[in-house]
Parts: C-alpha cells; sequence; structure tokens
C-alpha cells in the first residue's frame, strides 16, 4: 500500500523511509552486528524493540527496498535478511551520524568505538566496509580487507579492557 509523500524534498523523502524510532537500528544491527534473523535481532537489541515493532519495521524495510527477505534454508520458519544496494549506501550516513553522536552526546566507549575507526577512516574505509557488506549480503566477491573484523576487534578489545579494569 504506496502513500503519498508530503512533498518531494530529497531530505523528506529520505525521512519518510528512515525518520521512525526503529528503522536505522535494525539496518545498523545487520550492518555492524551481522545480525541476519528476527531472533538474533530481537536478543541482542541493544535498545530492546519490542517484537511487534521489530516486525513491522522488517516488513516495511523488505517493502521499500532497504532489506531483501529469503526462507532460511535450515530451517523452514526462519527467514534471512539482508541489506540491498539502497541500505549498504547509508554507511556514510550512519558513518556520519555516529561521529556527530560521538560528539554531542553521553556515549559509552564500547559503543562508539566501531564510530571512531569509521570516523576516522573516512571515506576509502567506508567504501571498503560497503564492499564488504556486497559480499556478504549481496553475494560480490569477497574483498582482502575485513573492515568488519577490524570495528569487531576494536569493540571486543574495548569490552575486555572494561571487564578486565571492573574485576581488577
Amino acid at each position: 500500500m504506496e502513500t503519498a509523500n508530503r512533498s518531494g524534498c530529497p531530505i523528506n523523502l529520505t525521512l519518510e523511509v528512515l525518520g521512525d524510532r526503529w528503522s536505522l537500528i535494525v539496518i545498523r544491527d545487520l550492518m555492524f552486528g551481522n545480525r541476519r534473523h528476527f531472533r538474533e535481532l530481537m536478543a541482542h537489541s541493544e535498545e530492546g524493540i519490542a517484537s511487534n515493532i521489530l516486525a513491522d519495521r522488517l516488513r516495511r524495510l523488505v517493502e521499500r527496498g532497504l532489506l531483501s527477505k529469503r526462507d532460511d534454508p535450515s530451517h523452514k520458519q526462519k527467514a534471512i535478511y539482508s541489506l540491498t544496494e539502497p541500505a549498504i549506501q547509508l554507511v556514510p550516513l550512519l558513518a556520519q551520524m555516529a561521529a556527530w553522536g560521538r560528539r554531542h552526546m553521553p556515549v559509552s566507549e564500547e559503543l562508539s568505538i566501531r564510530a571512531e575507526l569509521l570516523e576516522q577512516g573516512g571515506p576509502p574505509l567506508w567504501a571498503a566496509f560497503m564492499e564488504e557488506l556486497r559480499h556478504q549480503h549481496l553475494g560480490a566477491p569477497k574483498p582482502e580487507r575485513s573492515v568488519f573484523a577490524e570495528l569487531q576487534t576494536a569493540y571486543e578489545g574495548v569490552v575486555a579492557r572494561k571487564a578486565a579494569g571492573a574485576t581488577a
């Protein structure tokens, strides 16, 4: 069911697709957490998304062409969600949003380390990450560099350091 847009302004049109509280969080979790199933998205949501909201956002993002959904061959009742090219092209936007958040909001170190690395790496790192996402979600050739692994290693390093400091 297609609704009329409020205006043809590109910012308005983007906000009509991504401007609710949860859509970018769902995309973030697929992008940076490689959470591809409903249960993974539910169980690992730092923000505590409700199941009905998650189901609605997944449906909307599929309808809008930002995610694709296919049956999981390992389980009849599971679906695998993937980012589409338009969602992958949100990497620079998410990197800029995260950089703004790091500068102006009280972020946690472990949840902002990826943002710090993306900001430091700038457009070349974003492009490498998008190539890797194309491999993971669209079946493109595997790039030599794994930005995902670099970001995950940095996150795990902060978590481990903080845990060691808490027990010391």
